[in-house]
């Protein structure tokens, strides 16, 4: 029987995202958002043309134009002097253009065309429990739906109801972020220190800011932490001149503690799935998080509503999606530390940063072909 109705929980992108697909196929779709508004922070993203090819299906290609910068590069730079390492074209990567912005601003759009589309959004709206195919509100209210769907982050309700518990391991990095009124060409730049690092881009409300130390003291996960604007130039103090009158312009620091969490061994059960976050946390070292929310709530939307019965589809939605996402982790995981590098290993990196810049220059983005040229859109004859 074809799939009629589902659940979502959480207004984020995956939420927003999944919930549009499903309601342009036909499906009577209630989206519950547990703020008393449907926002994101300001604090930007960069969509990558594996996360832009399902706004593009979707047919919000222009509207993402206008609430974002089109990525020309991605610039390598020794963090200690400022000496930029070698320079890496965005533009020469197939498909959708390499884009910047704004969580704010992608959240409205995706917003705006699930409200066109019918979604039914509930806000204030807090899951307290979840069973398979169940959901049980703040207040007492009892939600049974054909399919529930948990796009509700790090702290889901939805996953223990499919998984075991598990816990979670802290990094030994914390990220700072925030977004200031200063300029910056197209690009994004990864300003590289021994055991830290900083990404800086420009988004349509200012120049993005993330900055990584490692430490040892844990923080708290999660971006609603407002840490103190010394806390974070400290860090930084041996960083070069120009880094550091970036980082001195933040006033209020998002403080969040980057914490490895495994991959959901289930990510359905016969009336419920997750995506996202949910699903598989991700570490900020490769700008897939968005992306691979997007990519998963297109294929769950595809899944389900086949000719397939509904747990059929549940099965082949995962099966499609867990090895890529696993191998994406692994990728996240391995920029941390080549970031970080000290001593020689460092220089010898630098090294050869420059002479790949030299010699081959499409190589060091041609290495994630695999990434940026999936098509979640087109199948899984597509493949990871």
């Amino acid at each position: 029987m074809a799939l009629k109705t589902a659940t979502v929980v959480g207004g984020g992108i995956g939420g927003l995202t999944v919930a549009l697909c499903l309601a342009r196929r036909g499906v009577a779709v209630t989206l519950l958002e547990q703020a008393p508004v449907l926002r994101e922070l300001g604090a930007g993203l960069q969509i990558t043309p594996n996360g832009a090819r399902v706004i593009q299906a979707l047919g919000l290609g222009a509207d993402l134009d206008a609430v974002s910068v089109q990525g020309r590069a991605v610039v390598p730079v020794d963090g200690l002097t400022g000496r930029r390492l070698a320079r890496f074209d965005l533009t020469r990567l197939p498909g959708p253009p390499y884009r910047m912005a704004s969580r704010r601003g992608l959240v409205a759009l995706l917003g705006k065309a699930c409200a066109e589309a019918g979604v039914a959004l509930r806000t204030g709206a807090r899951v307290t429990e979840a069973t398979d195919g169940v959901l049980t509100l703040e207040g007492g209210e009892r939600i049974e739906d054909a399919l529930v769907i948990g796009a509700d982050g790090l702290h889901s309700m939805v996953r223990p109801a499919l998984n075991e518990a598990t816990s979670a391991q802290f990094a030994g990095q914390v990220a700072w972020r925030a977004v200031i009124p200063a300029e910056q060409a197209p690009e994004a730049r990864i300003w590289m220190l021994p055991h830290r690092h900083a990404v800086t881009y420009p988004i349509p409300e200012g120049l993005n800011i993330v900055a990584v130390e490692e430490r040892s003291a844990w923080a708290p996960e999660g971006w609603s932490h407002v840490d103190r604007p010394d806390a974070m130039t400290r860090a930084f103090s041996g960083a070069c001149a120009e880094l550091q009158d970036l980082l001195q312009q933040v006033r209020e620091p998002m403080l969040w503690g980057l914490f490895r969490h495994p991959v959901a061994r289930h990510w359905h059960g016969q009336r419920s799935a997750i995506l996202g976050d949910a699903a598989h946390p991700t570490l900020p070292f490769l700008a897939q998080g968005a992306n691979l929310a997007l990519e998963d709530a297109w294929v769950l939307a595809e899944s389900v509503t086949g000719s397939e019965p509904l747990l059929q589809g549940l099965a082949r939605y995962q099966a499609r999606r867990r090895d890529r996402v696993v191998r994406a982790l692994a990728a996240a995981q391995a920029n941390a530390r080549n970031y970080h590098l000290s001593g020689p290993a460092r220089r010898v990196a630098h090294l050869g940063l420059a002479a790949i810049d030299r010699v081959a220059p499409r190589a060091y983005l041609r290495r994630l072909d695999w990434l940026y040229a999936y098509d979640a859109t087109r199948g899984e004859d597509r493949g990871s």
